[in-house]
């Protein structure tokens, strides 16, 4: 009928292959750590272990000076979607910190999740259900943090905790699980998920009563809490946003949509404004904050 327009449709997110790369995540060397080397290493009492992490110094990395640290936590794995999204869940297949750094200026750690036993890589949550025990895990990186910092000197003040999905929802189910591991860090940036939006996960503290507990410790550390366009409004940023609202909590919370469909942590290696955005933010919120 003339006079009537038609309702105008909305463009899907675009695929992450629709912006070209312009990082390549290193491959793993040999040998010790240096400057421009991505290795894996093993902690001090681990060598009897299965345990690694994985360990970047920065091509301007100098020996004596410090350097902020970006500690990342994978997905769980192994997964795969339609879209050819994967992760692995192993610290080697974790791909933001080297995005979010470009290779420079910053130490960039990959820790692992631990299983039950405290010797073995965990690929899925923290250890093997129905326990999802996270107390190796915490106390992996209770000692991975300032073992790390004082091998490569990374600076104990400006430490990031970063984490993909599963890696994500540990930044507050893991790094404010107690007052101790909280004061590790200096922010967080969660990647895809947040502790106690989705509270039918499965793991031991999942309701959002347990996770306010949990962000109660977030205190004045910034956030930088970004998510891909999620066909499910449940899991989505703006679920995540009214979460934080609903809790009363008043915490330092940017929100960013990386503009992908993807489940994918390699959208940093892409220069777009999402990632502007982050590494802008990251180079704010290492500045000191009056009280």
């Amino acid at each position: 009928m003339s006079g009537l327009s038609t309702p105008a449709v909305a463009e899907p997110p675009p695929d992450i292959t629709s912006v070209a790369a312009d990082l390549t995540l290193p491959k793993l060397s040999t040998g010790t750590a240096g400057p421009g080397k991505r290795v894996k290493e093993v902690l001090e009492g681990n060598k009897s272990t299965e345990l690694y992490h994985v360990t970047w110094l920065p091509t301007d990395w100098k020996a004596g000076e410090r350097y902020p640290v970006i500690v990342e936590l994978a997905g769980n794995g192994p997964y795969r979607n339609g879209f050819g999204d994967v992760s692995t869940g192993r610290p080697e297949g974790s791909k933001l910190g080297y995005g979010i750094s470009g290779g420079r200026d910053y130490i960039w750690i990959c820790l692992p999740f631990v299983d039950d036993s405290g010797k073995k890589i965990a690929t899925g949550w923290w250890g093997k259900r129905p326990e999802y025990d996270p107390q190796p895990t915490l106390r992996y990186i209770k000692q991975a943090v300032p073992e790390l910092c004082r091998r490569h000197g990374g600076d104990p003040d400006r430490v990031v905790l970063v984490g993909f999905s599963r890696g994500a929802i540990a930044c507050n189910y893991i790094g404010l699980y107690d007052d101790e591991i909280a004061g590790l860090w200096t922010a967080m940036i969660p990647y895809s998920h947040y502790d106690g939006v989705f509270e039918r996960w499965g793991y031991p503290g999942a309701d959002r009563r347990s996770a306010l507990t949990r962000l109660k410790r977030l205190g004045k550390r910034p956030q930088f809490i970004c998510h891909e366009a999620h066909a499910n409004a449940a899991m989505s940023l703006e679920a995540t946003r009214k979460y934080l609202a609903a809790t009363g909590v008043s915490g330092r919370f940017t929100f960013q949509s990386t503009g992908f469909r993807n489940h994918n942590d390699a959208w940093t290696l892409r220069p777009t404004p999402a990632r502007k955005a982050l590494r802008d933010w990251l180079h704010r919120s290492l500045k000191p904050v009056s009280d």
